[in-house]
């Protein structure tokens, strides 16, 4: 079974979409390569509250385990 950091990171387009996360508080804030590879669907299936996009920029609103999930996706990049 795949972790919640394990599903973000598929919900942003997979790991090589990532070029840069920040847990912020209740939110990861992200850079991604490719917006269009971000699905909000299973980012909210893996537990986001919310997902903002701004061109590249993607903040996915998960609650106060932000800091440990950036943690965790940070160490599989």
């Amino acid at each position: 079974m795949a972790s919640k950091a394990e599903k973000i990171v598929a919900g942003l387009g997979g790991i090589d979409n990532i070029e840069e996360i920040e847990g912020c508080i209740t939110r990861l804030r992200t850079e991604v390569v490719d917006p269009t590879k971000v699905d909000e669907t299973a980012l909210k299936a893996a537990g986001a509250h919310g997902v903002v996009k701004m061109g590249n920029a993607i903040q996915v609103v998960i609650g106060t385990d932000a800091d440990p999930i950036a943690a965790d996706i940070e160490d599989m990049m």
